[in-house]
């Protein structure tokens, strides 16, 4: 089984370039599988339905869609072999830029939206910096010179990775991905995280809805950057 966790920032194109990607990769008489996380609502089941895949869907919740996603990987590694698939195509909604759901034994796929402007993966954290394939969507709404300096910014962050540039429209660039997916490495047991998870919950996480300092514990940190654990 070959494990593809795709993250990336809201409305950056992910599922439409999955979708092209899905129909290279069924061509290529592969037999891939979906797991869609998202937060509250999706019915993206359904546009990956009419592919004749297998799906299923997630829903964090109360949970970070990326821990949601780390805490279940297993479970869905095991469903996708029931389906019979050996490609598990892993789609999470991607929303803390600080968190990076990806495994040692998948292929990271990050999707970053070219619009958001040159400073984006600056901003971006171990979503991008640890990813093995960065997608950049929407390249053509601004000029090549817009997106030759966000590739650059992209390699500055991640220099290691491989820069496709895509259209979630057209489909370009889903047979190159589609070629990544059937040349990465196989899952293992007792796979690890490529990068640690934020440091630990605060009582905000759990809960506590009032504003005032002295209602917080956990790991705290300051405006000046001063970081403190209070609690027991």
């Amino acid at each position: 089984m070959k494990l593809v966790v795709v993250a990336g920032t809201p409305g950056s194109g992910k599922t439409s370039v999955l979708l092209h990607t899905i129909k290279a990769l069924i061509r290529r008489e592969n037999k891939p599988a979906v797991v869609k996380v998202d937060c509250l609502w999706t019915d993206d089941d359904k546009r990956f339905g009419r592919l004749g895949v297998p799906i299923r869907v997630g829903l964090a919740k109360d949970m970070c869609p990326d821990h949601f996603t780390i805490y279940n990987t297993e479970p869905m590694l095991k469903w996708a072999e029931e389906e019979g698939a050996d490609v598990l195509l892993n789609e999470t909604a991607g929303l803390c830029l600080r968190c990076a759901p990806y495994p040692d034994s998948c292929l990271a796929v990050c999707v970053i939206d070219v619009t958001t402007g040159p400073n984006t993966p600056l901003k971006v954290g171990p979503l991008l910096t640890t990813a093995d394939v960065v997608v950049m969507t929407k390249g053509d709404i601004v000029s090549q010179a817009e997106r030759e300096v966000f590739r650059e910014r992209v390699l500055e962050v991640n220099p290691d990775s491989m820069v496709i540039e895509a259209n979630g429209l057209t489909g370009k660039g889903s047979i190159e991905l589609a070629e990544l997916i059937e040349n990465s490495v196989e899952t293992r047991e007792g796979m690890e995280l490529r990068y640690s998870p934020p440091l630990a919950i605060c009582t905000l996480c759990s809960g506590e809805k009032r504003v005032e300092r002295k209602y917080h514990m956990g790991v705290l940190r300051h405006l000046d950057g001063f970081m403190e654990y209070k609690g027991e």
